[in-house]
């Protein structure tokens, strides 16, 4: 194992350290969140840096006195020992390699959900309801918190659209790679010649933009204020809360009336408008790099096709990986392990190739 970066990064440590009690550095707020950020996320690394070198400083002891030629019962001891440290420190590289793996990073950042009906009508809209349910009871399932943040509900009580965070321990590592064109087959609710139809979603999946990664100057915001309405142009409520929010330089619009503040709609639709904005900006830088490869798990491509859940079959299909699940309603009630596991170990088998 390389050493040299996480050397380095002791280094950096113990200098953050004195920065941060810098009252210069502390009067600049912008400054000073940037640099406390810094620390924040070496801290762990450097913290497993110091445990993995008391180990070898262990070993390196035992070593010494193995050396010795000391009685047979004291050698027995020490290996058995030095069995267990060398051990340890192999876990201890692994566990600094996940820390520092660029591959590896971000798998805590909040998500922000976006799924759309697609072709199909009604039954697009009762498809997006059915995997915005699907979501919503595995983040049960794995205890993490799901935020509404916008809804279009339709007239047969499924949504056109619906957009919502999800934060929590692991929730970007099983659930990164829903981004994409979900296909369902079966009967719908409003047919009556029990024909099989194939309808459709769009799922997005947005990393929730942190205040020092992306700054927005409020210059180039247009903010308009109106009335809630609902499917059918239901009023709401009665009072102007809804808001609408323009980023002029990229034309991206975010649309949030689902809180009776005006100030929740507008907090919940800059989350929104910054997700949207930082991914816009990682798929410009992707597509300049002509050289990046795209993980077969997935290019991010809305209106790629990656899943297909097949009701009289009872099957779910991911045409990535070309995994099939012959447990549809399970995975519909949020038992989605089985399937998330299969896409993380994917990816993992695509870095080795690399």
């Amino acid at each position: 194992m390389k050493l040299e970066k996480y050397e380095k990064l002791q280094e950096r440590f113990k200098e953050l350290e004195g920065l941060l009690a810098d009252q210069n550095i502390i009067s600049d707020q912008s400054q000073y969140q940037k640099l406390a950020k810094e620390y924040s996320d070496i801290t762990p690394v450097v913290n497993l840096f110091g445990e993995y070198q008391d180990v070898v400083h262990q070993i390196d002891d035992l070593k010494k006195l193995l050396s010795e030629k000391p009685d047979k019962e004291f050698v027995e001891l020490a290996e058995a020992e030095l069995s267990e440290l060398n051990e340890k420190v192999g876990q201890l590289e692994e566990e600094l390699d996940d820390l520092t793996n660029p591959k590896k990073q971000g798998q805590n950042r909040n998500l922000i959900f976006e799924i759309r009906a697609g072709t199909g009508g009604e039954e697009a809209s009762l498809f997006a309801s059915d995997l915005f349910r699907m979501y919503s009871k595995y983040c049960d399932k794995k205890g993490w918190v799901l935020e509404p943040i916008n809804s279009n509900p339709s007239e047969t009580g499924g949504f056109k659209e619906i957009i919502f965070s999800i934060s929590g321990d692991g929730a970007e590592k099983h659930l990164k790679w829903e981004s994409g064109a979900h296909r369902v087959q079966r009967v719908p609710a409003t047919e009556a010649s029990g024909r099989i139809h194939t309808s459709a979603a769009t799922v997005a999946v947005l990393f929730e933009a942190e205040d020092v990664e992306l700054e927005i100057d409020p210059n180039d915001l247009k903010i308009d204020i109106f009335r809630s309405s609902g499917p059918g142009g239901q009023s709401v409520n009665t009072t102007d809360s809804a808001v609408r929010i323009t980023h002029l330089p990229t034309n991206t619009v975010v649309i949030c009336q689902d809180e009776r503040s005006q100030l929740k709609n507008k907090y919940k639709a800059m989350r929104v408008l910054k997700a949207r904005i930082l991914d816009k900006m990682k798929r410009d830088s992707m597509e300049q790099e002509s050289a990046d490869r795209k993980l077969k798990v997935g290019s991010g491509d809305r209106s790629e096709k990656i899943r297909t859940y097949n009701f009289p079959d009872r099957r779910v299909t991911d045409h990535r990986i070309g995994f099939t699940s012959h447990k549809l309603q399970y995975i519909l009630d949020g038992d989605m392990d089985e399937l998330t596991e299969a896409l993380i170990q994917a990816e993992h088998e695509d870095n080795l190739n690399e």
